[in-house]
């Protein structure tokens, strides 16, 4: 965070003195903010921070809580595992056709790769979750 920061400050001072402005500021601030989400969202998993509507939810029996956390466990592995699946596509076909990104023409796959990596520590977060959540209801 201190970095995006950091880099968006400069160019905004760079910009503000001189008309012109630091180019890849813009490609490097998206690629840190995409990754600070991502590892967010890893750790709101881990933690059981994850945002959630529980007005309904704790109206229920503990047993049918529990059951419902595993299904929502259960949807955001799904949801988590496509999502390192077809990243981990577009970054090999991004490399694969040598795709530049568009400011600074390094190779866009180096950015890419971030997302199907930090998918794959947030699944394993949600699976270890969802294996936690399961372990808690048999001891009921």
């Amino acid at each position: 965070m201190a970095v995006l920061a950091a880099i968006t400050f400069a160019n905004v001072l760079v910009r503000y003195f001189t008309d012109r402005s630091f180019a890849f500021t813009e490609e490097y601030s998206v690629a840190l903010m995409v990754v600070l989400t991502l590892l967010g969202a890893s750790a709101a998993f881990a933690a059981d921070w994850h945002i959630r509507m529980t007005y309904f939810v704790e109206k229920l029996r503990p047993a049918v809580q529990r059951r419902l956390e595993l299904v929502v466990l259960g949807a955001s592995l799904l949801l988590f595992s496509l999502v390192t699946w077809y990243g981990a596509r577009l970054a090999w076909d991004e490399y694969r056709f040598e795709v530049l990104s568009p400011g600074l023409g390094v190779p866009q796959w180096q950015y890419t790769v971030t997302l199907p990596v930090i998918a794959a520590l947030i699944s394993l977060r949600i699976l270890g979750r969802l294996v936690r959540v399961a372990r808690a209801r048999r001891s009921i």
